[in-house]
């Protein structure tokens, strides 16, 4: 399986992947194919400025984001103001992602809005991220 330019091979779902995933699709109403699992050690662990538009993922589907450890700053920049010359205004929006916190995204936040973990060198703890999308059935084989 190809996700994001990286050959991955799938797992099966563990108990507390499936659990957490129930819970997910029981506060959102999605349901969930895959689940990417980010580590951050520290607050010097960080993803720039990024969309997620994979070709993988079913078109305009929400993604569901859930933090456990270390709180850390969630920041979206529109796309259109995230240049020093650019005449669009949109200020950053940033949110406190804390422990068991659950974040969506749904449509069409990944095609106006870039979004980032930035460096926090005050925190640190650990930081683990489950990130849940919809990936076109095709690609899970």
């Amino acid at each position: 399986m190809h996700f994001s330019g990286i050959t991955l091979s799938p797992k099966p779902w563990i108990p507390v992947l499936d659990r957490i995933r129930d819970k997910v699709k029981l506060a959102t109403g999605h349901s969930f194919n895959f689940v990417l699992i980010n580590r951050y050690k520290d607050g010097n662990d960080h993803i720039g400025d990024h969309r997620d538009d994979e070709k993988e993922l079913v078109p305009q589907s929400p993604i569901a984001s859930v933090s456990f450890g270390a709180c850390r700053d969630f920041v979206f920049r529109h796309r259109d103001s995230r240049s020093k010359n650019s005449i669009c205004q949109i200020q950053p929006v940033k949110l406190e992602l804390e422990h068991g916190s659950l974040l969506m995204m749904n449509f069409p936040t990944n095609v106006y809005w870039y979004h980032s973990l930035p460096v926090r060198k005050r925190v640190i703890a650990p930081r683990v991220n489950l990130t849940f999308r919809q990936l076109m059935s095709k690609r899970l084989k």
